[in-house]
C-alpha cells in the first residue's frame, strides 16, 4: 500500500500542477481499520508492473449503499494512474472491470472514492491550473486511454476561479440583508472548534450535508461513525473565520459556509510527507496571509434553496477574506447541471478554468 500511494506521488514529481496527497491520508482512506466507509463498501488495489518498476495503479470499489440509493449494481473505479502506455491502462481496467464483474456488478464507473468526501472525476480541461488538495490532478494522456477502452461520459463538474472584491457588492449586500430579515435568520460564528462541536454543529453540518446534498450525482448518506470521524479529522483544521454557519430563531442550521487557505503550494513542497518539515509547510499556509481559498462546502437546508440563503456565505466570508488578503477563490468541483450553486457567482469577476469527468461502462 505504501507502494501504491508513492506511485501517484513519483508520477507527477515534476508537475507544476498536480497536488501530491499526504501519505497518512490516502494509508488511511485505503485502510478497512480506519475508514468507516468500509462498513458498507468493499475495494481490491492493483499494481501494474514492467519488469520491477511499477507503472500503473488502480482500486475497485463496490458502494453496497450507493447501489442502495440509486437502484443500480455498479462498481467504481478510482485512485487511478499511469504511465502513458496503453498496454498498461488496459491491463489495470482490464483488472478492475474483472473484479467487480465478479462481484455481480453490470457497470463500472469513475474516476470515483468510496463516498462524496473522496476525490472525484478525471480532470478534462484545465491542464495548465494548479490543482486543489480536494481534486484529482492527471495527464491529458488519460483522457484518450481511458475512451479507447470504451468508456462513455456519465457526469461532468466544472470549477470556477472567483475574484475576491474589495467590498461586499452593493446587490450581494442588499439580497443578503433583505434574506436574513425576511426569513429571520442569523449568521453564527464560533471562535473556538471545541465550543462548536460541543454544542452540536460538528454534527449538524455533516446532516446539512446529507439532507441537502441527497440528490447529487452517486451521494452515499454519511453514517454516523462517518460524520464522527469527519469531525475528528477535519473540524480541528477549520480557519474559523472562513466557517459560516446560518442559523434560524431556534438555532437551527439553515446554511453553511466552510472554506479554507489553500494549501497547493504547502502540499506541493511537503510532497506527501509531514516530517520533517512538511508539517511547517502546511501550517504557515493555515496562518499567515495566503492569497487563495478553497471553498469546501456550501450546503443549504431543501425548504431554503433558491431563497438567496448562499447569498450569506460571502456576505459574512468576504471581510474575513479581504482582511486576510486573499485574491481569488477556487470554487471545487460543481455538477455541470448545479446551475443553482453556479448561479451565486454572477455577483463576482469568475472564470470557469477547469472541467471533469466522471466515465462509465459496462463490464
Amino acid at each position: 500500500m505504501n507502494q501504491f500511494v508513492k506511485f501517484r506521488i513519483d508520477l507527477y514529481k515534476e508537475s507544476p500542477y498536480a497536488i501530491p496527497p499526504l501519505y497518512m491520508d490516502d494509508l488511511a482512506t485505503l485502510d478497512p481499520k480506519k475508514n468507516p466507509a468500509f462498513e458498507f463498501c468493499e475495494a481490491q488495489c492493483f499494481l501494474a508492473f514492467e519488469d520491477d518498476k511499477i507503472v500503473g495503479r488502480i482500486c475497485a470499489m463496490i458502494n453496497h449503499r450507493a447501489n442502495e440509493v440509486w437502484k443500480t449494481q455498479s462498481g467504481r473505479f478510482g485512485f487511478l494512474d499511469f504511465i502513458d502506455n496503453e498496454e498498461v491502462s488496459k491491463a489495470l481496467f482490464a483488472a478492475a472491470e474483472a473484479w467487480v464483474k465478479a462481484k455481480g456488478m453490470h457497470h463500472i464507473h469513475g474516476p470515483l472514492g468510496f463516498t462524496d468526501m473522496d476525490q472525484e472525476g478525471m480532470l478534462i480541461e484545465g491542464y495548465d491550473q494548479i490543482g486543489t488538495m480536494a481534486t484529482i490532478y492527471n495527464y491529458p494522456y488519460y483522457v484518450t486511454h481511458i475512451e479507447k477502452l470504451g468508456y462513455k461520459q456519465d457526469a461532468d463538474w466544472v470549477e470556477y476561479k472567483i475574484m475576491i472584491p474589495d467590498a461586499i457588492p452593493e446587490k450581494h449586500r442588499r439580497i443578503s440583508e433583505i434574506v436574513m430579515k425576511k426569513y429571520n435568520l442569523r449568521i453564527l460564528k464560533y471562535t473556538s472548534t471545541s465550543k462548536l462541536i460541543k454544542d452540536g454543529y460538528g454534527q449538524k453540518l455533516f446532516d446539512l450535508v446529507n439532507s441537502s446534498y441527497s440528490h447529487l450525482y452517486g451521494f452515499t448518506p454519511l453514517t454516523q461513525k462517518q460524520i464522527e470521524y469527519y469531525i475528528k479529522m477535519y473540524i480541528s483544521m477549520l480557519k474559523l473565520d472562513f466557517l459560516t454557519l446560518v442559523v434560524d430563531e431556534s438555532n437551527e442550521l439553515i446554511g453553511m459556509g466552510v472554506a479554507m487557505p489553500s494549501l497547493s503550494k504547502a502540499l506541493q513542497k511537503a510532497q506527501g510527507k509531514l516530517f520533517p518539515f512538511g508539517f511547517i509547510h502546511i501550517l504557515k499556509a493555515l496562518k499567515m496571509k495566503n492569497p487563495v481559498i478553497d471553498l469546501l462546502l456550501i450546503a443549504v437546508r431543501k425548504d431554503y434553496q433558491s431563497k438567496g440563503v448562499n447569498a450569506l456565505m460571502f456576505y459574512d466570508f468576504i471581510p474575513y477574506l479581504n482582511k486576510g488578503g486573499v485574491k481569488y477563490a477556487e470554487s471545487n468541483p460543481e455538477l455541470l447541471e448545479n446551475e443553482k450553486v453556479q448561479s451565486q457567482w454572477e455577483y463576482f469577476e469568475n472564470v470557469n478554468h477547469k472541467r471533469r469527468r466522471a466515465y462509465i461502462k459496462a463490464v
